[in-house]
C-alpha cells in the first residue's frame, strides 16, 4: 500500500518486527544462498541485463540533449529525425532488456518456490501426529503458501531492486557528474527535501494501517465464524442475524472509516512532494541560467541542462527505494527465518532404512511398562503393560481423557513411546519399516475423515487400484451400498468439505468400508460406531464382527454389546490398566469399571 515517495509502511518495521529481528550471520546467509545456487548462471543474466537495462536508459535522456544543442539550436531537421529515432530505439531496448529481466526473475522465482514447497510438504508429511495436534493449522497454511510464496517478491522484488537502484543511481550520477558537476550538486541538493517529511508522514499513516489491519482482522474472524457451514448454523439456530449484521455493520463503518483516514492522511503531502520533486529540476534551471548568463561556464550549453533535468528526475525514486534497504533487508530474512523454523523442526518418527517387515497375522501385540508424555511434567501413560494375543479382540474402555485413543495411537506410531516398548510378533514397532507397519493396520476413529471428493475416491484412498467388485464388496459389508444406489452419481457422488453432505452414519459406513478395503491385518476401532443409531449399529456390527473375525482387533468402546464381544478388557484410568478382565470377572470386583457400567455402558446399550 505504499504510495508516492514511500508514503506507505514499507519504510518501517513494526515493533513485533523490531522485537524479532533474525540474527544475521553467515550461516543464515549461505543457507538462503543455497536455494540461490542452482540457478546462480540465470542470476548473472538478470545482474547483466539489470546492468544494460540501467546504461541505455541513461541515452535517451543525453540524446534530447543533443537534441536541443545540435538539431534544434543547429536547425538540422535531419539530424533531428535520427536522434529521434535513436532515442526511441534506446528507449525500447531499455524497455525490452526489462522485461527480459523481470522474466527471468520471474522464472527464478517460481522455481525456488517450487522447490521450496516441495521440500515443506515431504517435511510436514513426516511431521508427528502432535505437531498437528498443537500447532493452528492456518500456521501451517501461512508457511506453505503465504511465507514461501513470499520468497518470489524476496527474489524478484528485494534482491532484483536493491542491484537495479544501485545501477541506475551510479550510472546516473556518473552520467551527471560527467556532464556538469556543477548541476549535479544542484540537483540532488533537494534530496533530503523528500526524505525527511516522507519519514515523519509515513510513520503516522503507517499508525493508521495497523489500526485499520486490526479491524480488518476482526471482519474477517467475524466473517469466518458467522458465514462458516456450523457458524452459520448457529446464527440461525438461535435467530442472530440482525445482531450479526450489527456487528458486521459497526466493524466495517470503523474499517472504511480508517482506510478514509489513511487514504487522506497523505493528500496534501503528496501535493507537497509532488513541489518538491520539482524543486531540483528548477534548481538546476536556475543554476544552469546563473553560469550561461554570467558566462562562469562558457563550456554549458541548454541541452546540458535539459539533459540534466531528465536525469535527476531518473535519480528520486532509486534512492528512496535504497534508504530503506535496511528494511526490505530484514523482512526478507525474516521470512527465511521463519520458513527455516519449520525446517528445523524435529521428526522425531523416522522410517528406517532397512526397517523391519515381520508377518503380523495373527502375532501378539505387547505392551511393555509403556509411558508416554507430550510434556515431561505432565505424564499422560505410565507403565501401561498388556497382552492381546494374535486373533483376539481385546475393547479398551475407560473415563473421558483417561489415554485410551493415545495407547492405541502408539502401535502405528502416530506417537512413539517415551519409555517401554510395542511389540508386534515380538518385534519393537520402532524396528518395523514405518510404510509395512502403518499397511498392515486398519484405523477406524470416531471423527471419520473424508476428502472433498467422490465416494469412489475416498474409497480408492485405502487402494488406489481396487476393482469395481472390491468396491462393492466393500461396502456391501459396510451397510453401504444400498446408500450409494440410491445417490443419483452413484459412487461419483460429492461427499462434500469433510464430508459435510454425508449424515454421521454414511460418514462412518464409508471410513469403515475405506479399512474393509485395505484389508489390514491388525484392526484399531476408536469409538468407530459413535456416530451410528443404534439401528445402524447393530446392521453392520455383524459386518464388523465377520471383519475382525481372524484378526488382531483392538476395539475402543462405549457400547455395551461391543465390549461383552471382547475376549478381554482393559479398564484405563488416569494413564495406568486399572483393570483387566472379563465382563463378568469386572462386575464382580469394585472398581472403576463398575462405575462405568452403571452410569455409561448400561444406558448407551439401552438407547
Amino acid at each position: 500500500m505504499a504510495g508516492p515517495h514511500g508514503l506507505g509502511p514499507r519504510g518501517f518495521l513494526t515493533e513485533e518486527e523490531k522485537q524479532n529481528l533474525p540474527k544475521v550471520d553467515g550461516a543464515l546467509i549461505r543457507r538462503i544462498l543455497s536455494y540461490l545456487k542452482p540457478y546462480w548462471l540465470q542470476f548473472i543474466l538478470v545482474f547483466v541485463t539489470i546492468l544494460l537495462s540501467a546504461v541505455i536508459g541513461l541515452f535517451p535522456s543525453i540524446i534530447t540533449g543533443k537534441i536541443v544543442d545540435e538539431a534544434l539550436v543547429g536547425q538540422n531537421m535531419a539530424l533531428l529525425v535520427k536522434l529521434l529515432i535513436l532515442a526511441f530505439v534506446t528507449l525500447t531496448a531499455s524497455q525490452v532488456i526489462s522485461v527480459l529481466e523481470s522474466y527471468i526473475n520471474a522464472w527464478i522465482g517460481q522455481r525456488i518456490i517450487f522447490d521450496m514447497k516441495n521440500q515443506m510438504y515431504d517435511h510436514l508429511q513426516h511431521m508427528p501426529h502432535s505437531f498437528f495436534t498443537s500447532e493452528k493449522q492456518g500456521d501451517i497454511i501461512t508457511r506453505m503458501n503465504t511465507d514461501i510464496s513470499g520468497v518470489s517478491s524476496v527474489i524478484s522484488g528485494t534482491l532484483s531492486s536493491i542491484v537495479s537502484n544501485l545501477a541506475t543511481v551510479i550510472t546516473t550520477l556518473v552520467a551527471l557528474f560527467t556532464m556538469s558537476w556543477k548541476l549535479a550538486i544542484a540537483g540532488i541538493v533537494v534530496i533530503p527535501l523528500l526524505i525527511l517529511p516522507t519519514k515523519s508522514v509515513g510513520k503516522r499513516r503507517y499508525s493508521i494501517l495497523t489500526d485499520a489491519q486490526a479491524k480488518n482482522d476482526e471482519m474477517n474472524q467475524l466473517i469466518n465464524e458467522t458465514l462458516s457451514v456450523s457458524g452459520s448454523l448457529l446464527v440461525k439456530l438461535f435467530t442472530r442475524e440482525e445482531t450479526e449484521y450489527a456487528r458486521f455493520k459497526a466493524v466495517n463503518e470503523e474499517v472504511t472509516r480508517l482506510n478514509l483516514r489513511e487514504q487522506n492522511s497523505g493528500r496534501w503531502f503528496r501535493v507537497l512532494m509532488g513541489m518538491f520533486t520539482q524543486v531540483g529540476p528548477l534548481l538546476i534551471y536556475f543554476a544552469g541560467g546563473w553560469l550561461i548568463i554570467s558566462r562562469c561556464d562558457p563550456t554549458l550549453t541548454v541541452g546540458t541542462i535539459t539533459a540534466t533535468v531528465a536525469l535527476i528526475n531518473r535519480l528520486y525514486r532509486p534512492v528512496e527505494s535504497l534508504l530503506n534497504m535496511h528494511v526490505d533487508f530484514t523482512r526478507s530474512l525474516a521470512l527465511f527465518t521463519r520458513i527455516f523454523r519449520y525446517f528445523d523442526m524435529d521428526v522425531p518418527i523416522r522410517n528406517l532404512r532397512h526397517g523391519r517387515k515381520p508377518d503380523v497375522k495373527d502375532k501378539d501385540i505387547v505392551y511393555e511398562h509403556v509411558s508416554f508424555s507430550y510434556d515431561p511434567e505432565k505424564p499422560l501413560l505410565t507403565d501401561v503393560h498388556f497382552t492381546v494375543p494374535g486373533g483376539k479382540m481385546y475393547a479398551i474402555v475407560g473415563p473421558s481423557g483417561s489415554g485410551k485413543s493415545t495407547i492405541v495411537n502408539l502401535l502405528p506410531r502416530l506417537y512413539d513411546v517415551t519409555g517401554g516398548r510395542v511389540k508386534i510378533a515380538g518385534a519393537d514397532v520402532r524396528q518395523f519399516d514405518l510404510t509395512y507397519l502403518r499397511s498392515c493396520i486398519g484405523v477406524v476413529t470416531q471423527d471419520s475423515y473424508l476428502f472433498n471428493g467422490t465416494i469412489r475416491e475416498n474409497l480408492l484412498y485405502a487402494k488406489a487400484d481396487a476393482t469395481q467388485q472390491e468396491l462393492d464388496a466393500a461396502c456391501h459389508i459396510a451397510n453401504l451400498s444400498d446408500f450409494i444406489l440410491n445417490q443419483p452419481e452413484g459412487y461419483d457422488t460429492m461427499v462434500g468439505n469433510r464430508g459435510l453432505k454425508l449424515s454421521g452414519g454414511e460418514k462412518q459406513r464409508l471410513s469403515i468400508a475405506r479399512v474393509i478395503l485395505k484389508d489390514p491385518k491388525i484392526l484399531i476401532l476408536d469409538e468407530a460406531t459413535s456416530a451410528l443409531d443404534s439401528i445402524t449399529e447393530n446392521a453392520i456390527q455383524e459386518a464388523l464382527e465377520a471383519l475382525m473375525e481372524g484378526r488382531t482387533s483392538i476395539v475402543i468402546a462405549h457400547r455395551l454389546s461391543t465390549i461383552l464381544k471382547a475376549d478381554r478388557i482393559l479398564v484405563v484410568q488416569n494413564g495406568v490398566i486399572a483393570q483387566q478382565g472379563t465382563h463378568k470377572e469386572l462386575l464382580a470386583q469394585e472398581g472403576i469399571y463398575k462405575q462405568l457400567y452403571e452410569t455409561q455402558f448400561k444406558r448407551a446399550d439401552e438407547e
